[in-house]
């Protein structure tokens, strides 16, 4: 048996699940499917910062576009990191399509003039 505290909403539910997948403790269906991926296929959203080409000393922050597999941070982090950018930026801005594969685009949260 594991357990976890949900963070799907603001209720914050303490869901157990057994070895057979019963999710005990949710609220909603959305905490026991959280449950369910946490054991089978945790995925995280990944934010970060890019630098910025043609400004000194400017960096961008950037975000994943949908939530990728967990073992894949490391990875996508160096993707990250090998890219810049150059200003200006402005919000929602891809940095990177499909990074690694994972169907999760760069995007960039921080406009830049």
């Amino acid at each position: 048996m594991k357990e976890f505290t949900c963070i799907v909403c603001p209720r914050g539910c303490r869901l157990k699940i057994d070895d057979q997948l019963n999710v005990t403790g949710n609220s909603c269906p959305r905490g026991a499917q959280y449950a369910k991926d946490e054991v089978t296929n945790p995925k995280r959203m990944i934010t970060s910062i890019m630098r910025v080409k043609n400004r000194e000393n400017c960096v961008v922050s950037v975000k994943t576009s949908n939530s990728i597999p967990k073992g894949k941070i490391f990875e996508v982090m160096e993707e990250i990191n090998k890219v810049s950018v150059n200003a200006p930026t402005h919000i929602g801005d891809i940095a990177i399509k499909n990074v690694l594969g994972l169907d999760a685009d760069i995007v960039i949260t921080k406009n830049v003039k």
